[in-house]
């Protein structure tokens, strides 16, 4: 067992305790066994896309998709029948009696029993060791722009689902955590998530919100317009993980081939058809869904002090998620914004890795919670 022999903050911030590897010494005196020696500990990012659970030590335990498929009729009817990535290949292709639900849209919980049958099976998944008898504690990320009622929801889901404790954090800021920036330092930040179900800009100092905006048009109205464009120019209807994989394509693209492959049917024929697709149509498609989100977080400026402004544009904006993947997005939010634009590490992953750092540093938590 480490001691800690350090002075004791007189920053409110640190009230709550110092870590150590095995528990944590509080200030009346006691050890507490904590996260990581007999009770796990989890940073979760339940997203409308994806789900992703990292370990207290930023080891990557989970990454599926947010998709469930369950028995649609009968005695069964609401019964698991498979999780995650199983349970995204049946999307479209989904046999009778069966359904594909997600049990979040735009990053919060609609349906109470969903979720929670949703994050038992996740846990499940996710390893524990034979000592840790305590229930898990967990840090889990929340749109910025989740109402009180949509956090309460997914507390309770949680905590329904076999979970000790639990304590949110704005994604914004368990992203840029995890990416390496300190929300508590004496300079402005400002980082963009765009997600599957949110986009959101967060501008933070010292452990406050400076300004920040939310959208509920993100990564999937993008899929959807994809979508939609080749049902009206081409006459040609495609499934949603086909039109998925478009977007998916157009994200890894970068200096690959000029155009992509779509498989489905045509409309005038019901024929299987493929056709070939322009990578310059396809950023034209998409142009309208990501206009609009740059547009709805570049008005985030509006409510910055000036010496805020000053800091990010010396440092630029930190980007994230899997919607800041699609090829032109970048170069969007620099035309908007006016300031240089960086790319996370890890964007799909940082917001569980920041999550789970805050299981060692609570004054995050108390800050931004």
């Amino acid at each position: 067992m480490s001691l800690w022999t350090g002075h004791l903050s007189r920053n409110p911030l640190h009230s709550i305790g110092v870590g150590t590897t095995n528990g944590r010494w509080h200030w009346d005196g006691g050890f507490r066994p904590g996260t990581g020696w007999i009770q796990a500990g989890y940073g979760i990012d339940l997203g409308t896309a994806n789900t992703v659970v990292a370990g207290v030590d930023g080891t990557l335990l989970l990454n599926e998709p947010s998709v469930m498929a369950v028995r649609a009729d009968g005695d069964r009817k609401g019964q698991l029948v498979a999780v995650g990535g199983a349970a995204k290949a049946l999307v479209g292709r989904t046999p009778i009696g069966m359904a594909t639900v997600r049990p979040l849209e735009d990053g919060v919980i609609t349906d109470l029993q969903t979720a929670r049958s949703f994050i038992v099976a996740i846990l499940k998944r996710v390893h524990r060791h034979p000592w840790q008898v305590l229930p898990p504690q967990a840090v889990i990320g929340v749109p910025w722009g989740a109402t009180e009622l949509e956090k309460r929801a997914l507390i309770e889901a949680v905590e329904e689902a076999g979970v000790g404790h639990v304590d949110l954090v704005p994604e914004p800021i368990a992203g840029a955590l995890g990416s390496g920036l300190n929300p508590l330092e004496t300079r402005a930040r400002m980082v963009v998530d765009v997600g599957g179900g949110t986009a959101e800009v967060t501008a933070f100092c010292f452990g406050g919100i400076l300004a920040a905006r939310s959208c509920r048009t993100a990564g999937d109205e993008m899929t959807m317009a994809l979508h939609q464009y080749l049902r009206v120019e081409h006459k040609m209807l495609i499934g949603e993980l086909a039109a998925e994989n478009l977007k998916m394509q157009l994200s890894r693209n970068g200096s690959g081939p000029r155009s992509l492959t779509a498989e489905g049917r045509d409309l005038a024929s019901d024929r299987a058809r493929t056709q070939e697709l322009s990578v310059d149509e396809l950023d034209a498609a998409l142009r309208p869904v990501t206009d609009s989100i740059v547009q709805t977080l570049a008005s985030c400026l509006q409510d910055m002090p000036a010496q805020a402004v000053a800091d990010v544009m010396q440092d630029g904006v930190l980007v994230f998620g899997g919607g800041s993947l699609v090829g032109g997005f970048g170069h969007r939010l620099e035309e908007a914004f006016g300031f240089a634009v960086h790319q996370a590490e890890r964007p799909l992953t940082c917001v569980a890795e920041g999550a789970a750092m805050c299981l060692r540093r609570p004054e995050i938590v108390k800050a931004f919670g």
